[in-house]
């Protein structure tokens, strides 16, 4: 049963059965570098750069643009996994296509499992965000949008139990919630209240995507022009408007200040894994896609380095702790009319990074179904439309139906977990593959460094930096995983020496792990019980039906 579990599938027929799916339609082709790399732009640039930008800002102070450095280096070495990979296996299915052929099928259908979770939680988070900065574009043009009908059951209900059990200090947001809590309709002993914008931008985009990757290409090309357009007029204009003084002190609260906000960031840079999912609508996925990865990084750096530098150039840090940052520095400079453009922008951007996901997880679905760990239904090629008809439905009804019912708080603790175990996999099958010799024929490869000269001084450094900032032993109480950490250091550090091991994967490998030990306890019990649901679904359907498991 041990070799079944990690039976591995060949690169070779991965890619013959990508070329013609089950029900003799395969994917159309259509996808240049240029669409790549709107798709990643789409997703690395949504709601953060809006919202989340300021909170960084007003911990790290005008340092936080080496922030956004720091977290683009350490995404490249987990981007050049990716791009490896793409260029050997130039088939749908992200890391649960890597897992596959590198590790066996029990890990794929791990790592699938935690893509489908993390991509349909994220979808959901964007949705709820779209809604409220919807609701406030409205609000600026003085349309107002009853709001029992754009927000939750339970934030409006706890909302009114805090407004009636009195108090003097009670926030403006809550007094909002509350009334429309009030002013909802009756039904029969429940309140009316759902976030329609929520779940009607979720069955809008879901319909684009399934009628086809070239409507989606489009309308992703064009809202992504918008949004760049916008950006690049925000940071031309406040040039003008900073004020160098702003900038002293640097880093106000130091280095740990600056890295608070490296969990929310890193998770800003993380869609060039959108860009693998769709590889067998690439033209030529094998060149293309490494490129697409690595030029969306890149042009994403650059721009959260510019705006964080503006940023923090127009307006003391101090002041940037806000939800709308961008608009805010413009108002206060008395620029109402730019402060008006990014507020609709916002609603641009959010509605770009929901396609992006929304094209994503309909296709790891359908490889999952080639490959006969879910049912035949999911892996259908729509005839006409020539997109993952079925598995498109399931996704929209999976993101909409929750996102019109459930607070975002809800959502915060299923992500995270899923999506930094996929991209240790994906850094140490790249190790694997070089191992056996098997990633000779890839079109891309990571330029090698040998670690072995690196993993050991590295290791001491890190320990000593470690010891000087306290109590190693206190620390590793406070973060179990570190534990885990250092062992698995110590464990590539001599590997490396047996192996060769290419420095940039083991970087990525720690990067990830590190950023994991990060995480709370909810995240890793909510994360456990969905991989026990998706391992009782593997042994009771997948396992049996698995194609590798009839040969």
């Amino acid at each position: 049963m041990s070799n079944s579990l990690f039976r591995r599938k060949d690169v070779k027929k991965a890619i013959e059965e990508s070329k013609k799916g089950d029900d003799g339609h395969s994917l159309s082709r259509i996808l240049g570098v240029r669409d790549l790399t709107t798709l990643g732009i789409a997703a690395i640039i949504g709601a953060g750069i809006f919202s989340t930008i300021g909170l960084a800002s007003f911990n790290g102070g005008p340092a936080v643009s080496l922030l956004f450095v720091f977290v683009a280096i350490a995404c490249v070495f987990t981007a050049l996994s990716y791009a490896q990979f793409a260029s050997m296996v130039p088939v749908s299915g992200s890391a649960y296509t890597y897992a596959y052929v590198s590790f066996g099928e029990v890990l794929a259908w791990i790592i699938g499992w935690a893509l489908i979770l993390e991509y349909a939680v994220s979808n959901m988070v964007v949705a709820i965000s779209w809604s409220s900065y919807f609701i406030g574009m409205l609000e600026g043009f003085g349309i107002h949008f009853p709001m029992w009908l754009a927000i939750d059951y339970t934030s409006a209900k706890e909302a009114y139990e805090i407004v009636q059990a009195g108090g003097t200090d009670i926030a403006l947001n809550t007094k909002t919630l509350a009334k429309a809590f009030a002013d909802a309709p009756d039904l029969g002993f429940i309140k009316l209240i759902f976030n329609l914008p929520a779940g009607l931008v979720t069955v809008l985009i879901t319909s684009l995507c399934y009628i086809g990757i070239k409507e989606s290409r489009n309308a992703s090309n064009i809202l992504v022009a918008l949004k760049l357009g916008v950006i690049l007029l925000v940071i031309i204009v406040g040039v003008f408007y900073v004020k160098p003084a702003n900038w002293s002190p640097f880093a106000p609260n130091g280095v740990n200040g600056v890295l608070s906000g490296v969990a929310s960031v890193f998770f800003a840079f993380i869609g060039f894994d959108s860009i693998s999912t769709t590889a067998e609508e690439a033209k030529n996925p094998q060149r293309d896609l490494p490129r697409a990865m690595l030029l969306c990084l890149l042009i994403c750096t650059v721009l959260y380095v510019l705006i964080t530098t503006v940023l923090t150039g127009m307006v003391n840090y101090t002041e940037l702790n806000v939800a709308d940052p961008l608009a805010y520095v413009f108002q206060k400079v008395g620029f109402d009319f730019v402060a008006g453009v990014i507020s609709v922008s916002a609603v641009v951007a959010i509605t770009s990074a929901l396609l992006a996901y929304q094209i994503g997880q309909p296709r790891i679905w359908m490889t999952m179904s080639r490959d006969g760990l879910l049912g035949k239904k999911f892996g259908e090629i729509h005839p006409k439309f020539k997109t993952p008809s079925f598995a498109t439905i399931v996704t929209g009804v999976l993101v909409a139906v929750p996102s019109l019912f459930f607070k975002m708080s809800f959502f915060v603790d299923l992500t995270s977990v899923g999506t930094f175990f996929a991209f240790i996999l994906v850094c140490a099958g790249v190790l694997v593959l070089d191992t056996k010799g098997m990633s000779k024929d890839a079109k891309f490869k990571i330029p090698y460094v040998n670690a072995k000269y690196f993993a050991v001084p590295l290791l001491l450094v890190a320990l000593y930096l470690t010891y000087r900032e306290g109590d190693v032993m206190k620390h590793m109480e406070e973060r179990p995983l570190l534990f885990v950490f250092w062992l698995v250091w110590l464990y590539l550090a001599a590997m490396s020496f047996k192996y060769n091991f290419s420095l940039l994967p083991v970087l990525g490998i720690l990067t990830n792990l590190y950023l994991m030990t990060e995480l709370g306890w909810s995240n890793w019990r909510m994360f456990i019980i969905w991989m026990v649901i998706g391992l009782v679904i593997y042994f009771a359907y997948g396992y049996q039906n698995s194609k590798l498991a009839k040969k």
